[in-house]
């Protein structure tokens, strides 16, 4: 793996990160059988690309990107912001105030690398220094679900069939004081 570098975005990133969104997201898609869904497809994109937006005309405040670069291309993002009303409606309200961790990206060909870890810790950092102690995290992903469930353990709420049969919907939340910061080297 070349050298990773841990950045926010600027303005002069917005079309190689949004070109970055559409292949993530359509490969993520593709690989949990649902790639004819295209109306979701671009909700999805939409909406990453409405979060960076917000990121970056509030200069970090309403939501908050963190972007791996290696080799000069994107290797990963990761971003923080109010939690969803998915997740605000589903737990009851229980989370309304918990920020929420999302866009958690990893280009297709660099899965297990670590960058998605790494992006982590650094997010853990991040929140940290910004003094939030808690956070929510949610999926619909299979893949990504058995990935937070290793990292994060059981989920604390499951919406059973919420994208059609056994397709669930999982929302984690945790004290950032509770998990571990790694970086491989």
């Amino acid at each position: 793996m070349g050298k990773l570098e841990i950045r926010r975005p600027k303005a002069a990133d917005v079309e190689a990160i949004h070109t970055f969104f559409r292949l993530v997201i359509t490969d993520t898609f593709e690989k949990e059988g649902i790639a004819d869904l295209h109306d979701d497809i671009e909700h999805e994109i939409a909406s990453k690309h409405d979060y960076l937006r917000q990121d970056l005309e509030s200069q970090g405040r309403q939501r908050y990107f963190l972007i791996a670069w290696m080799e000069g291309k994107i290797a990963g993002t990761i971003e923080y912001g109010p939690s969803s009303s998915l997740i605000d409606e589903s737990t009851g309200h229980a989370l309304r105030d918990v920020i929420e961790v999302g866009t958690v990206l990893v280009h297709p060909e660099l899965h297990g690398q670590g960058i998605g870890s790494t992006l982590w810790s650094t997010m853990l950092l991040t929140l940290q220094a910004k003094g939030i102690s808690q956070f929510c995290l949610d999926s619909g992903y299979r893949n990504a679900q058995r990935i937070w469930t290793r990292k994060f353990g059981e989920a604390d709420y499951v919406l059973d069939n919420h994208w059609g049969e056994g397709q669930h919907h999982m929302i984690w939340s945790r004290k950032v004081e509770d998990i571990s910061i790694s970086f491989k080297i």
